[in-house]
């Protein structure tokens, strides 16, 4: 069984340098701020008398160790409470108590300065004392006193509450710890409770104070705000290297970069202008482009996750070529993917700069298999026919059995938890990041869209169209043109209160609130604004961002929740409100009119209408009430 690290707090030369000032009488809270700021506020007086006490009693075990018992004792006392002087008689007691009271006044302060000149220049006996203990420091900080090493337990640095908070947060070790901040970057601490910006500035900066003696350092990216970073600046965080980084990353060894690939064909026929593997999926993925030129469609995103995990896989596992890979190769990349190991598995937040990015979640599951296979089989289809390779290895592997899967009720929020989202929709603080969050939210969830597709929207993509409702009255709605999967166009209905909210929006920022306005037109809907006004261009939300910003919704509302529901909200996504929107449109609401398959069919932008169906025959409890139903009054004869 693998032991915890040893969490028995250990004294560093902050230590000693506070304590050196306490003894002198120097301004404490000054010489706490400087020192040991990471303990906690020094207005809190129990906190920093409790830190003293606790310093003391380390001080006199280390002199007890020692065979010092003398030591012990004097580093135990507080010589602030003796006095600071030596009271000595006045001239005239002096006079008295000699029998000078005839002599002249200069010749007694002559007798006063031979008797007490000497003593009144010694030093106190506080003084005494504290000389006395800054000896006694100085020879136990060169006995004790330790640096931090990246191995070290939090809770041999950090106070036991901070300790307990971080490595519940998955972060046991100081190079843990370090590793967290770099690959999360400034904003490291949310989604650790207990741990607020104030208490992550101190951490970090007592990091910062003993990066020579841990060996790592805080970068630059995580010193700074996300918006303040420019893409050149996170992408140096990661260097190039033949390690787990991403394709763009990705040194290949020249051994082993394919050039002389064992299932190479003759290069001289090859139809590609690629002389190595590398270039040979780059050239696979450019052939996957979309029409909107070099902006990465999702379909090319998810070919080169399949392309980079096998690349890296063949590079770092097998340590062979791509175009070396055999039948027996993939059968064993299969395998690796339905078992991999832990170092090649991180949490799917971490984003492409970051050192903590990986690979892979976790083992695939069947399906997820079988379509990384398929994808795989597909690059070594079009390696063939451009005649870079001879054949196709993945042709070889019999895939995972395909299973329908289930939409609906599996992935999908009841009415009344939708409820609970709706109403806590607008309760946080007021600021344009929480707006923005909860604008999201309303959009996936009325328009059924995709992640990447409600990130690219436009206010271009709206239109007006007016049409008569169901009593035959003109109305004016709106329509939100959409390019999806297979690069198909559809055009998904939108509430026209989302549009009124989105022109709110605009104005609080210094815009037209008319969403057709000429100045709105490249604007995404989610748009991450920024308080200067129409002048300041604003950013478009990452894909990335905008599902970690609802998923930490989700995750602080299910704590208020009784656990069926808690269970439920804390596992939705924002993929969860697309299916949430098709099965509460199918059905619809007591009393309302459920929306025809057809048109839900269209906002999802599925293909085949058996796809959209599926989310009407999931409900379990639905089904098994109007079986039981039936079964009570046909129940079968024996």
């Amino acid at each position: 069984m693998k032991r915890a690290p040893e969490r028995t707090r250990k004294l560093h030369s902050g230590h000693f340098a506070f304590m050196r000032a306490v003894a002198q009488g120097l301004d404490a809270r000054s010489a706490w701020d400087r020192y040991l700021r990471l303990e906690g506020e020094h207005v809190d007086t129990r906190k920093v008398n409790s830190t003293i006490a606790w310093i003391r009693s380390e001080f006199a075990a280390a002199a007890r160790r020692e065979a010092k018992p003398g030591t012990a004792r004097l580093v135990l006392i507080d010589a602030s409470l003796l006095p600071e002087t030596v009271k000595l008689p006045t001239l005239e007691e002096f006079a008295r108590e000699r029998g000078l009271e005839d002599f002249s006044e200069a010749e007694q302060a002559e007798a006063y300065e031979e008797t007490y000149g000497g003593k009144s220049r010694r030093t106190s006996r506080r003084a005494q004392l504290v000389n006395r203990q800054l000896d006694a420091l100085r020879w136990l900080e060169h006995l004790v006193a330790q640096d931090p090493k990246p191995g070290d337990a939090v809770g041999v640095w950090l106070t036991p509450a901070l300790a307990d908070r971080i490595e519940r947060a998955g972060m046991p070790t100081l190079f843990a710890l370090v590793e967290r901040i770099n690959g999360v970057g400034r904003r490291w601490w949310t989604g650790i409770p207990g741990i607020g910006e104030l208490k992550a500035a101190r951490i970090v900066e007592w990091l910062e104070i003993h990066e020579a003696a841990i060996g790592m350092t805080i970068g630059e990216h995580a010193r700074k705000p996300r918006m303040q970073l420019q893409p050149a600046e996170l992408g140096a965080v990661v260097p190039q290297s033949t390690a787990l980084v991403p394709f763009e990353k990705f040194l290949v060894p020249a051994e082993l970069d394919g050039s002389a690939g064992r299932y190479r064909a003759d290069p001289a026929l090859c139809m590609l202008e690629a002389a190595n593997d590398y270039e040979a999926i780059v050239e696979w993925l450019s052939s996957k482009r979309s029409a909107e030129g070099d902006k990465q469609s999702s379909t090319q995103r998810a070919y080169r996750k399949e392309a980079e995990r096998l690349l890296l896989w063949s590079i770092l596992e097998r340590q062979k070529p791509l175009s070396s890979l055999s039948v027996a190769d993939v059968t064993a990349f299969k395998a690796f993917l339905e078992a991999p190991p832990r170092s090649w598995c991180g949490h799917r937040y971490h984003q492409r700069w970051s050192p903590l990015w990986r690979p892979l979640e976790g083992a695939l599951k069947p399906s997820a298999v079988r379509q990384a296979l398929i994808i795989l089989r597909g690059l070594f289809t079009f390696l063939r026919d451009q005649n870079y390779m001879v054949g196709n290895p993945f042709a070889g592997v019999t895939l995972p059995a395909e299973t329908s899967r289930k939409l609906g009720s599996q992935r999908a929020l009841s009415f009344e938890q939708w409820d609970i989202i709706s109403s806590q929709l607008g309760q946080d603080p007021d600021n344009i990041a929480a707006r923005r969050r909860d604008r999201a939210i309303r959009w996936l969830y009325a328009t059924g869209l995709r992640l990447a597709e409600m990130v690219d929207a436009r206010c271009s993509d709206l239109r007006q169209h007016e049409f008569r409702d169901a009593e035959g009255v003109e109305r004016v709605g709106w329509l939100l043109g959409v390019v999806g999967k297979g690069s198909k166009f559809r055009e998904v209905p939108v509430p026209p209160e989302l549009i009124d909210e989105l022109g709110d929006e605009f104005a609080r920022m210094g815009r037209s609130m008319n969403v057709k306005a000429e100045e709105n037109a490249d604007v995404a809907i989610l748009a991450r604004f920024s308080k200067g006004g129409a002048a300041v261009p604003p950013a478009t939300w990452s894909d990335s961002g905008l599902y970690k910003a609802i998923h930490g919704f989700m995750q602080r509302l299910a704590l208020q929740l009784d656990e069926s529901d808690a269970k439920r909200i804390r596992m939705a996504s924002t993929h969860w409100l697309r299916h949430t929107h098709a099965s509460h449109a199918l059905k619809g609401r007591e009393g309302q009119t459920p929306v025809p398959l057809l048109v839900v069919q269209n906002n999802l932008g599925h293909s085949s209408i058996a796809t959209t169906s599926g989310y009407l025959n999931t409900e379990e409890t639905e089904r098994l009430k109007a079986m039981s139903a039936f079964w009570g009054k046909n129940a079968p004869t024996t």
